[in-house]
């Protein structure tokens, strides 16, 4: 997500730390550099233009020549300057005071639309709501059905009809139902075309009138560059967007609609898809972006990842055996499950400051998911009695453990010494910390 531009700015910005102070032709050098980056970027140009000009402008009115803390000045005019772009905060999501809300997702076809209607959802699930989903989309006979998969596969009820009923009515009657079963929120998946067109606006249009959403939602595909950007504007003439969800931000994309799309139209970017998983939605905090653009990181998306996925008392139970040092194979089994729910660890490891700029993408790239799973089968392989102690597991054991998991002896044998090495090591470093506290008590 933006990794080449979140580079590239990191590598321009940390060329001013090396001065003792900056000149005039320091920060116009820097900002002409900036500016390629944004254009390489998908940046639209206007806007990138327009971003420079504010950061210069911002700068002068900052005296920031001849400061010793001008490299520090300038980092942040860039940073506050990027949040302006991006929103200075996300929008409070629009219930409407008499239930159900109803929200209408729009988007050309292949940008992702149906799988982010499950996505969203799913993250309403999560905020205590009770969706529904309603398939409108019956110009592909294959959506109806992917909606129908999608809904089961995140416990939510999909009303559909395929006996030739018009979006429109099968709209109005899936808000009929939604309300009967005193339901929270009406998730609409209208048709895409492969191209905006009159026939794909008027029945767009039709559906808003009937149904008169809270939200209207435009599905964008981050790797369509400026025509992103493109699409935005022609959506927002018809119908009145409040917000924009970017998919495929986890893959080869250079994102730069991302930073473009709300100052060419107005319209503010409210969530962003990470993968193809059900659960792969954020919510989009334009601060958060901003820093993580140039390389400041996002620790409170750390933070909040763990609190979602790690139970309270399950962690403060791994703790207390760390500084027993008896962890067994079912505490380490815990803990990667307890990572899983944070997100691939690829991604993970990109929020902390500075690493994604510092660490070279192919380092990133190595990272292998997989063998997280090849452990976990290992582990599995394991008899509870094995699990819980470790100790126990000999020559045959070990044999047997690998026959099951699929895997080598060696394999096997090499999980047994870091593990015992790994045990060494908490324990070792819970009784530092605790003699560290002893002395910093008296």
């Amino acid at each position: 997500m933006l990794d080449s531009l979140t580079r590239r700015l990191a590598g321009i910005l940390s060329g001013l730390r090396g001065k003792a102070r900056l000149t005039e032709d320091d920060v116009n050098e820097m900002l002409r550099e900036v500016r390629v980056a944004l254009l390489e970027a998908d940046v639209n140009f206007a806007v990138a233009k327009s971003f420079i000009a504010k950061v210069k402008e911002k700068a002068v009115g900052e005296d920031i020549y001849g400061s010793l803390t001008a490299d520090q000045t300038i980092i942040k005019v860039v940073r506050d300057e990027l949040t302006e772009i991006l929103g200075t905060s996300p929008p409070r999501f629009n219930y409407s005071p008499s239930p159900p809300t109803v929200i209408l997702m729009c988007g050309l076809q292949g940008s992702g639309k149906t799988t982010t209607t499950a996505k969203l959802a799913k993250w309403l699930t999560a905020q205590g709501k009770k969706p529904m989903l309603a398939a409108c989309d019956v110009q592909r006979p294959a959506a109806v059905k992917q909606l129908e998969v999608l809904g089961e596969s995140v416990d939510v009820p999909v009303f559909a009809k395929l006996d030739g009923s018009s979006p429109v009515q099968i709209a109005k009657e899936a808000y009929a139902r939604c309300k009967h079963l005193l339901l929270d929120v009406l998730i609409i998946d209208t048709a895409g075309r492969l191209q905006i067109d009159e026939s794909l606006m008027k029945e767009l249009h039709q559906i808003h009138e009937s149904t008169h959403p809270s939200e209207v939602f435009l599905v964008l595909d981050s790797t369509t560059g400026q025509e992103a950007v493109h699409v935005a504007e022609a959506f927002h003439k018809q119908v009145p967007l409040t917000g924009v969800i970017f998919t495929k931000l986890d893959g080869d994309t250079r994102g730069g609609a991302v930073l473009s799309v709300r100052a060419s139209t107005g319209v503010p970017v409210r969530f962003i898809g990470l993968g193809e998983q059900v659960d792969a939605l954020d919510t989009f905090y334009p601060d958060r972006m901003a820093q993580r653009i140039i390389g400041m990181g996002d620790i409170m998306g750390i933070i909040e990842k763990a609190e979602m996925a790690i139970d309270q008392d399950e962690a403060e139970d791994i703790q207390n055996k760390m500084a027993r040092g008896n962890l067994d194979f079912n505490d380490m089994l815990q803990t990667f499950r307890m990572m899983k729910k944070m997100g691939p660890m690829k991604n993970l490891l990109k929020m902390v400051p500075g690493l994604s700029a510092a660490v070279p993408e192919e380092a990133l790239d190595a990272i292998n998911e997989k063998d997280t799973g090849r452990i976990e089968a290992i582990i599995l392989s394991m008899t509870p009695k094995e699990r819980s102690n470790p100790d126990i597991i000999n020559g045959s054991r070990r044999k047997r453990i690998a026959a099951g998991a699929g895997t080598t002896v060696e394999e096997v044998n090499n999980l047994l010494k870091q593990f015992y090495g790994s045990r060494r090591g908490m324990k070792q470093m819970m009784q530092m910390q605790k003699r560290m506290s002893k002395r910093g008590r008296r």
